[in-house]
């Protein structure tokens, strides 16, 4: 049985090395010397706290977490404990975005949303959801499998997916419930980007989205534009070519297959929308790797 102190030396490995999925695995009864010493977080950081308390510096505050608590911190944020009880003991994550984006589709930006919403007030808190943020950790564990190790692969990405969305759940409950401009902005923006997930196949003009939600296509884009730096048709052009790249990955569908279920007049159209959004065209794209 691995003990606290290999668990505590393979997750310093791993945030030194800036790994996709840096996991405690479950609880653990110390932190790991680099976040004692200070670092800048490179993803999701999460710190469930079951017993105990500590103190930590979150860019240049001071905060004390106790038992229930969550504490947040954010990407490029510098993070430092300065102190912490005898009985602590908590569950601790770090894990890149990337490496789920292409199952996470648009919602990566609604990540990237709340990153940003979230002021450093609201760092620690208790959510109510501590028991089941702390179980993904422990069901993420603490080693990656290799890549060509398919099922236990594509089960922990699924449970960083699983994760991810519930830390969306989190937010939302705690950054929606006002009335202000900012969270009726947030609102549509999730709204928009649940709406070209689920239609973003057969529909690219800003005007049907604009049309689901009851609004002009104008306000539409600027409300777009100003949370994530995207318009409309642009983060439904990305999720075509998320789609588009998955499909050429991992099917034998032909181009011209792949142009007629996107409803491009022909492969020719679709091969010149893919090369202006990638760099290169769809066959280029699926031979890269062979």
């Amino acid at each position: 049985m691995v003990n606290n102190s290999e668990i505590l030396i393979k997750l310093e490995e791993k945030i030194s090395g800036q790994s996709d999925v840096c996991s405690s695995g479950g609880p653990v009864f110390d932190f790991p010397e680099s976040m004692k010493k200070g670092l800048t977080n490179f993803g999701i950081g999460l710190i469930v706290c079951h017993e105990g308390q500590f103190d930590f510096i979150l860019s240049g505050r001071q905060y004390t977490a106790h038992a229930g608590d969550t504490v947040f911190i954010h990407e490029d944020s510098f993070f430092r404990i300065t102190g912490q009880s005898d009985n602590i003991k908590v569950s601790i994550i770090i894990y890149k975005v990337d490496s789920i984006r292409d199952v996470l589709g648009n919602m990566v930006y609604s990540v990237h949303l709340y990153s940003q919403m979230s002021p450093e007030t609201h760092c620690v808190w208790n959510t109510g959801d501590e028991d089941d943020v702390a179980g993904y950790i422990a069901l993420i564990g603490t080693e990656q499998p290799q890549v060509d190790d398919f099922f236990p692969m594509y089960e922990k990405r699924l449970l960083l997916l699983s994760l991810t969305y519930r830390l969306c759940s989190v937010f939302q409950k705690k950054f929606l419930s006002g009335n202000s401009v900012g969270a009726r902005r947030t609102e549509i923006f999730l709204r928009l980007i649940q709406l070209i997930d689920r239609y973003f196949m057969s529909e690219r003009g800003v005007e049907f989205y604009a049309d689901k939600l009851f609004l002009s296509p104008k306000y539409l884009s600027g409300v777009s534009k100003a949370v994530c730096g995207y318009t409309v048709q642009e983060l439904v052009f990305k999720a075509i070519i998320r789609k588009c790249m998955a499909m050429l990955d991992s099917t034998n569908k032909t181009v011209q297959e792949i142009s007629e279920e996107f409803n491009f007049p022909n492969p020719s159209s679709f091969g010149t929308f893919f090369k202006k959004q990638v760099g290169m065209s769809p066959q280029k794209y699926r031979e890269r790797c062979v």
